[in-house]
């Protein structure tokens, strides 16, 4: 595998896990009642901690997008 795949690879990665973390921030900001509706079926869960899972798991995805696809694709393109 060459450098220029790697590179498009991560590129590819973190630009699909951006739109997929903006897509849940989306879901949650426009569509909060009805997802947390959704959830309460599901799980005894209040609002308060529906909120903070919610707000852990984007928080959590950010940083995991950032650390594995973002500093790799840089680290790449400050050495080629």
């Amino acid at each position: 595998m060459t450098v220029d795949i790697f590179l498009g690879v991560l590129g590819w990665s973190a630009v699909i896990n951006f739109g997929l973390l903006t897509w849940w921030f989306l879901w949650i900001l426009f569509a909060h009642d009805f997802v947390y509706r959704i959830h309460s079926k599901w799980f005894k869960i209040s609002a308060e901690k529906f909120d903070a899972i919610h707000y852990a798991g984007i928080a959590f995805y950010k940083v995991t997008i950032i650390v594995f696809n973002v500093v790799p694709y840089l680290a790449l393109q400050i050495i080629t």
